[in-house]
């Protein structure tokens, strides 16, 4: 597992959402590492986290447990999570699973938000999780 991160940025609005970008297969294989990644975004005080799922090519149940996990650990803390979904399959998993109305599904990130510091989260069809520098502002 590769990670880096950037320096902190400034000139960010307070409260401004937090994006994580996730890439590759969401699955069952992938779930231990995705969250042990998404576990830190999701264990602090932030109002809004954004997870962005459209360079997801892939959901399965284990997935769907990623989501819901992250969903529990930002309510716990008084926060809210968001999805941004365009594909059509993953909308009609979360109808299927009872979940449409659990999450804000958005078609993009909020013109506010920011990349997580930590930079994107990448799942690979191993299971590996790796994240990429996040460009600065």
């Amino acid at each position: 597992m590769r990670w880096q991160s950037t320096p902190p940025r400034r000139g960010r609005p307070m409260g401004a959402p937090i994006v994580v970008q996730l890439f590759g297969e969401l699955d069952f294989p992938s779930a231990a590492r995705t969250n042990s990644r998404l576990d830190p975004v999701t264990a602090g005080n932030r109002p809004h986290t954004v997870l962005d799922l459209r360079r997801v090519d892939f959901l399965d149940c284990g997935g769907i447990g990623v989501l819901c996990r992250a969903r529990r650990r930002t309510r716990a803390h008084g926060g809210r999570l968001s999805l941004v979904i365009t594909d059509p399959r993953f909308l009609r998993i979360l109808d299927a699973v009872g979940l449409t109305g659990t999450f804000d599904i958005l078609d993009a990130p909020p013109d506010t938000a920011r990349l997580s510091d930590d930079g994107p989260c990448t799942t690979g069809c191993d299971g590996s999780v790796t994240a990429a520098a996040a460009p600065r502002s």
